[in-house]
């Protein structure tokens, strides 16, 4: 009998734990922190609209609340983590942004980049210092079309592409994991980082690229193709509740990882670079003006 496959059923009770996850009013967050509620979880729900996430609260049946934060702007992120009371076990970076016009946050940064990874960059270093069991960082298999131009990695002197922007932002995801959980061994703490991806999950992330012509193909792919929020959550809520090791990158079983179950996948040479994961995890600190915030452990 072949054995039954992991689904958001056999996650344990997390009574007593306290999770933050981005983006939650709507899509795989909403339903990451949806089950995380059920579970016995408080969760945060942090989100730019607060209306929409108070009406999203209204599908939790558990301790969850509202916060405001908007990723785009280092101001918004620094009174979110001034503002936060107690500590936290798991921090899940799941907001971001898709294949937009070009645009800049309100610290000048290119949209993507700069909401999907150094918005993430800041908010995971300014809290770290109450996270006491993990980070997730939801990823993409578009990091496989991305490549990390750190002499230009707010697109200032290339023509912009779209796509590329964010298969920039989501390998920046996967390499930004690697040097934290690097970090984390290095300062002897047992906080882990690991990172997730949905596969091709229909949310409304798709419909958000102003591209009437894009828009519509995504709509149709997410009929025929894609799997739902709830399935495309599986994998956020696998790393964010088993006992796995840091830096592991969980995404769907099946075909090219689009859909299915969660298991353990791989990523590619280029999101696996040590060397560049901590250059730009150096120019990430020079851009956000945020640092590691612990100190490495006593040889």
């Amino acid at each position: 009998m072949a054995k039954r496959k992991w689904a958001a059923k056999d996650m344990p009770s997390l009574e007593g734990r306290t999770y933050v996850v981005t983006g939650a009013n709507s899509g795989i967050g909403l339903a990451a922190a949806t089950h995380l509620s059920a579970a016995g979880g408080r969760v945060i729900l942090a989100v730019r609209d607060a209306g929409k996430g108070r009406q999203a609260l209204t599908r939790m049946s558990g301790d969850a609340e509202v916060r405001e934060l908007d990723l785009a702007d280092l101001a918004s992120i620094r009174a979110f983590v001034e503002g936060w009371d107690g500590d936290l076990d798991v921090l899940v970076n799941n907001a971001g942004v898709m294949a937009t016009p070009e645009r800049r946050t309100k610290d000048g940064f290119e949209l993507q980049i700069g909401t999907n990874h150094l918005g993430h960059f800041a908010l995971t270093n300014l809290l770290l210092p109450r996270i006491g069991d993990r980070v997730v960082t939801v990823a993409s298999g578009a990091h496989r079309i991305g490549k990390i131009q750190l002499d230009d990695l707010n697109w200032e002197r290339r023509d912009y592409q779209r796509w590329g922007a964010y298969g920039q932002a989501k390998l920046a995801n996967l390499l930004f994991t690697l040097e934290l959980q690097r970090r984390l061994e290095a300062a002897g703490s047992k906080v882990r980082a690991l990172a997730a991806h949905p596969g091709y999950a229909a949310t409304n992330l798709q419909a958000r690229t102003e591209n009437p012509l894009q828009n519509r193909l995504m709509a149709i792919g997410n009929r025929v193709l894609a799997q739902s929020d709830e399935m495309g959550a599986l994998p956020t809520l696998f790393a964010a509740t088993q006992d796995l090791p840091g830096a592991s990158y969980v995404g769907p079983d099946g075909f090219q990882e689009q859909r299915g179950h969660p298991t353990l996948v791989g990523r590619t040479a280029a999101a696996s670079d040590p060397e560049t994961a901590r250059r730009l995890w150096e120019l990430s600190e020079e851009l956000t003006g945020v640092s590691f915030p612990l100190t490495p452990a006593a040889a």
